[in-house]
């Protein structure tokens, strides 16, 4: 039977939101607000030629955030704009360190936003889970030391592990033991590869830091031998086309290797990364796929469903959100 494409509503389609920063997912007008209460500039959120400009406009961006009210009003925006995504899943990524001199530590700040998380996804429906991310910029002790805070909160909320910042120097093998900590507790281990760096990053964080997935990835197309390792090994990729486009990962749209890595069987899903900096959220994400990369809604519905199984949330959550793709698709 054929596709229907355009017939179905991609806002109705369950999926889960897994590669979001916290920060940069901050409503625009919500940056404005708060910059505004606090007398600050409103920091600029577009126009950065490299991945160090873009980190310095994410940076600045953060600043806005001091108190506990405003970390639990980000969270609970982010929630909000996902449940109105059609997400049922949402794992947002939180660099705790960035709020000892506001919040007192590393546990306080990942504590508010489970709770905060979770309280407003339960009144909207949508699963909340954690992913504690270290800075592979930063100390090695202190990746360990997250992965320790990780560790005691995996059955309270946290559920994953990642590795964010500029793959540049910066190589996976470096954080082995504070990967080992979290995936020794259960977390998922979800680092950052495959994005300004290529294929040995993955590789990397495959035989190093025993990925189950992979933020971005898109590079594995540059070594078929690694593509059909991640079909093989049933590794997924959580990818933001638009951000690869804005970040020179990919020079165009045209030319972005998600539907070539779908169709060679790699598991992917489909995300924002920072919509604060780059504009697309998770449901627009879904709808460039289909309307630019030329993704069939069957192609879409197993991308969803990859988000959903390859997610840390509950077992009943995501045999319900399957079934419900399974009839979305039909």
């Amino acid at each position: 039977m054929p596709d229907s494409h355009f017939d179905r509503d991609l806002a109705q389609l369950p999926k889960a939101h897994l590669h979001v920063h916290l920060e940069g997912a901050m409503r625009p007008s919500t940056l404005t607000e708060l910059a505004a209460h606090y007398g600050v500039p409103v920091p600029p959120i577009r126009g950065f030629g490299s991945f160090t400009a873009f980190a310095d406009q994410y940076e600045a961006a953060t600043h806005v955030l001091r108190t506990e009210s405003d970390l639990r009003r980000l969270t609970r925006e982010v929630v909000e704009d996902a449940a109105a995504a059609g997400a049922v899943w949402i794992e947002p990524q939180l660099y705790p360190a960035r709020y000892v001199d506001t919040l007192g530590g590393v546990g306080e700040a990942s504590d508010i936003e489970i709770d905060e998380g979770r309280a407003v996804g339960a009144r909207l429906g949508v699963g909340f889970g954690l992913m504690i991310t270290a800075d592979r910029t930063g100390e090695v002790a202190e990746s360990e030391e997250l992965a320790r805070l990780a560790a005691t909160r995996s059955e309270s909320g946290v559920v994953s592990f990642g590795l964010a910042n500029d793959e540049v120097g910066h190589p996976p093998e470096l954080f082995e033991k504070a990967f080992r900590i979290a995936t020794e507790a259960g977390l998922i281990s979800a680092p950052h590869a495959g994005e300004l760096v290529g294929p040995e990053s993955i590789r990397g964080a495959l035989d190093t830091l025993h990925a189950s997935r992979i933020a971005h990835g898109v590079r594995a197309v540059e070594d078929p031998e690694l593509v059909a390792r991640l079909v093989a090994e049933e590794i997924c990729l959580d990818v933001c086309p638009t951000s690869n486009l804005l970040l020179s990962v990919v020079p165009s749209l045209a030319v972005h290797p998600l539907k070539q890595l779908v169709e060679a069987g790699v598991r992917c899903t489909l995300n924002g990364d920072d919509p604060l900096l780059f504009g697309p959220g998770l449901l627009e994400e879904y709808v460039l796929a289909r309307d630019v990369l030329g993704l069939s809604d069957e192609q879409l519905a197993f991308i969803a469903r990859c988000s959903i199984e390859d997610s840390g949330a509950p077992e009943e959550l995501v045999a319900d959100a399957v079934a419900r793709i399974d009839q979305w698709a039909l």
